[in-house]
């Protein structure tokens, strides 16, 4: 039977400079903010690389780090209860650093996304440094903390499209790659320079092997199955198989966890009911906006070829300047949104923001062909976009206990990873109903991007659907929080 034990408070803890705690905030905002920076420009890439290695199978590009990131996640966060949080997230850093040097360095399409698939270990450093930000921050720096981490996306949507605009134009898809492994080589220094361990950690416990090789065997199948149901055939006896055999080994993951003493993810925790239903809401409707970068970037990346292609056919640079508007009221609203969480029912917030993101696509589908259309629809669906990814991590932390914070957010980054990586590959198969190939190259047509945007207003509309689940729970400043917790 294991145990928990945490660090006994020390006085000097609580008193940490400000200084000291901004140094570890800036640590952790780069890593978190690393996942998200890396998902934009693998976005803003795609076209060219597409158009590069001639390849229809562009989707996978983005979509092999989030595969491996998700089988590898439950791993990463139950090595991180029982050896320590910076110790794991140094772990996964110097190996997404390998990947990126990988992909960097490939010179077929198939190499470069086998050093995408091993970057894609990276994405588990996002849950484990929400746990830290818990453990390690007086109770009055959590909830800013919390929404700054979170709220960075907005960071990346304003720079991003600069920096990839600056990175496409003088020096193609393999700038891009260059400064993914240069950024991440700069994430592992920086924590290995300011982030405290974690006092939280279980004791004596073990790992769930079984428990974990399921879990990821079945979620990559599933998710495999998706992505290639439009190459098989939706109705084709490959993709049912797949389907039935990742149904399987879920089934048999949720058994196993019933039995072993030290389950990968605590049953006991997921049947609470305050629990399973923010962590299924959340994710869907966070993973549903973290794909819609799929069909927008598309869209206005893509070239206008007549009867092929009718994407804006802008720069990134142009890109970056229009789009700038929008990743201001992002930054604006997740900043407010770690405030308000204090003192306002975190069930509002989710289920305001996500109505925001259904209005803002929802225009979108009709009005997305000059850049103040573009605008239009990105200033409402960017306020509604803070507002969700900043109130994710926040309630998490009002659901569970210290001891259970790292499990739970693996849990919701494991589901958001899920629906992204459906939601992006459905995106794909949508659009090409309405497109054309040309010299081996995926192209689509306007029918296409709107019916790309109906599915994502779909998915974000069924996420405010699900926030109806989840009951009234303790708000932020009330729950256990701080160091040594």
């Amino acid at each position: 039977m294991s145990e928990t034990r945490t660090a006994a408070p020390q006085a000097p803890e609580p008193t940490r400079s400000s200084t000291r705690n901004a140094l570890v905030l800036v640590a952790l905002v780069w890593t978190v903010q690393l996942v998200a920076l890396m998902a934009a420009l693998s976005g803003i890439a795609q076209a060219d690389v597409a158009i590069h290695f001639r390849t229809t199978d562009i989707a996978w590009f983005t979509l092999m780090t989030l595969l491996t990131g998700t089988f590898f996640l439950p791993f990463a966060v139950k090595a991180a209860a029982l050896f320590g949080k910076k110790r794991v997230l140094l772990v996964a850093t110097g190996l997404g650093f390998v990947g990126d040097l990988v992909a960097a360095l490939a010179t077929d399409y198939r190499t470069l996304l086998i050093g995408r698939g091993i970057a894609g270990v990276y994405a588990a450093t996002a849950p484990l440094a929400y746990a830290i930000t818990r453990d390690v921050f007086p109770r009055r720096w959590v909830g800013l903390a919390s929404g700054i981490l979170a709220g960075g996306i907005g960071l990346v949507a304003f720079g991003g499209p600069f920096l990839s605009g600056w990175l496409l134009d003088d020096y193609g898809f393999r700038g891009v790659l260059w400064f993914m492994a240069i950024s991440t080589a700069a994430s592992f220094v920086l924590v290995a320079a300011f982030v405290p361990e974690s006092p939280i950690r279980t004791a004596g416990g073990r790992m769930d092997w079984a428990g974990g090789i399921l879990l990821g065997a079945g979620v990559t199948a599933l998710v495999y199955a998706v992505g290639q149901g439009s190459h098989w055939g939706w109705d084709s006896g490959r993709f049912v198989g797949y389907v039935i055999g990742a149904v399987i080994t879920l089934v048999a993951f949720v058994l196993v966890e019933r039995r072993v003493a030290e389950p990968l993810f605590p049953l006991s925790m997921t049947r609470r009911r305050p629990v399973w239903t923010v962590l299924l809401a959340t994710s869907v409707a966070a993973g549903s906006l973290s794909a819609v970068g799929v069909v927008i970037q598309l869209l206005i990346l893509m070239p206008n070829i007549p009867t092929v292609s009718e994407g804006l056919g802008w720069s990134g640079t142009h890109n970056a300047i229009v789009t700038s508007p929008i990743s201001a009221m992002i930054i604006v609203a997740a900043v407010g949104t770690g405030v308000l969480a204090r003192r306002m029912d975190a069930r509002v917030i989710l289920g305001t923001g996500s109505a925001l993101t259904v209005l803002g696509y929802g225009i979108g589908t009709h009005l997305h062909h000059n850049a103040a259309q573009i605008v239009e629809m990105g200033l409402i669906a960017g306020l509604g976009t803070g507002m969700v990814m900043a109130i994710v991590p926040i309630m998490i932390i009002e659901v569970v206990t210290p001891e259970e914070q790292a499990l739970a957010n693996g849990m919701q980054t494991l589901g958001q990873g899920v629906a992204q990586i459906v939601v992006s590959q459905l995106a794909f198969v949508v659009m090409a109903q309405n497109g054309a190939i040309l010299k081996g190259t995926q192209f689509y047509l306007d029918a296409g991007f709107t019916n790309g945007l109906w599915l994502v207003v779909g998915c974000c509309t069924l996420g405010a659907l699900l926030v109806t689940l989840i009951p009234k729970s303790k708000r932020l400043d009330e729950v256990p929080a701080g160091q040594a917790a």
